[in-house]
């Protein structure tokens, strides 16, 4: 009784600002004038330009994921291999960011790149020509690894500061050399880590439009520009909430093969570790 009334406040919040606004997607991505209607959903699939802009923001997404993987990893391994007080100082660089209103990031980077910004103000010191790095996808896939690699970087340092050291010391003492040790134990033990990483920069990589729309100046639009397009500026609420209900399929199918793979991993991990 006690753990339920607990819990009603967390439920009520949910019904509110979860279900009840999703429910209202559904109804305006199928309902037209008190009717059933397959219009919007047509419009979606059948429009070039949609699908053309799905598979930007996936491959977006992608390149960014894969980037903060590769970046991430190695710099959550020497973190975990660091004394612990030397590893929480070091870490505060990556979470303080993070406390930094997510726009306020992004527009830091319009400085940097602008054509009389930090970045050409260093270029010319040097004594090399200025360059053209706003409204490029180049800059738009580096302030997205930017904003989201800490969100990489942590759950893997969890994770890999967590692993029982017995291991690493069972495998040198069976003959295993660093490499060994690193691809048939370390990475295994780290893979819960890797999961939540990938699934933490996926999600908000391919849902994100302001990154897009600041650093791309609307040359580069990504899925969630193009929602925001057709139920503010176009007012076509129908048409926006079938791309919504899209995008919600897609990070649904995110996870639950996120999920899969980790629970695959465990599985495997449950036999044998080498």
């Amino acid at each position: 009784m006690k753990r339920t009334f607990f819990s009603t406040p967390y439920i009520v919040w949910m019904i509110i600002f979860i279900v009840v606004p999703m429910l209202f997607i559904f109804y305006s991505a199928f309902i037209q004038d008190g009717h059933f209607t397959t219009e919007f959903v047509n419009q979606a699939l059948e429009t070039p330009l949609y699908i053309s802009v799905l598979i930007r923001s996936i491959v977006v997404a992608l390149i960014a994921t894969a980037l903060c993987l590769l970046i991430g990893y190695p710099v959550a391994y020497i973190l975990s291999n660091m004394k612990k007080s030397t590893a929480a100082i070091l870490s505060m660089f990556f979470i303080l960011p993070m406390w930094m209103n997510f726009l306020l990031r992004t527009y830091a980077w319009q400085v940097i790149l602008a054509d009389n910004g930090v970045l050409n103000m260093l270029l010319t010191t040097l004594g090399f020509a200025k360059g053209s790095f706003m409204y490029t996808q180049g800059a738009v896939l580096l302030v997205t690894v930017y904003n989201f690699l800490p969100f990489m970087i942590l759950p893997i340092y969890t994770i890999l500061s967590k692993i029982d050291r017995s291991h690493i010391e069972a495998a040198h003492d069976l003959g295993a050399n660093s490499a060994n040790t690193f691809f048939k134990v370390v990475l295994p033990l780290s893979v819960p880590g890797v999961v939540s990483g990938i699934t933490m920069v996926f999600i908000p990589a391919i849902t994100t439009f302001a990154i897009s729309r600041l650093i791309g100046g609307k040359k580069y639009p990504l899925y969630g520009d193009l929602i925001e397009d057709k139920i503010v500026a176009s007012g076509n609420l129908g048409l926006g909430s079938v791309l919504s209900i899209i995008l919600l399929v897609l990070v649904i199918i995110s996870i639950v093969v996120m999920h899969k793979m980790e629970a695959e991993q465990g599985n495997e991990e449950g036999g044998t570790l080498w």
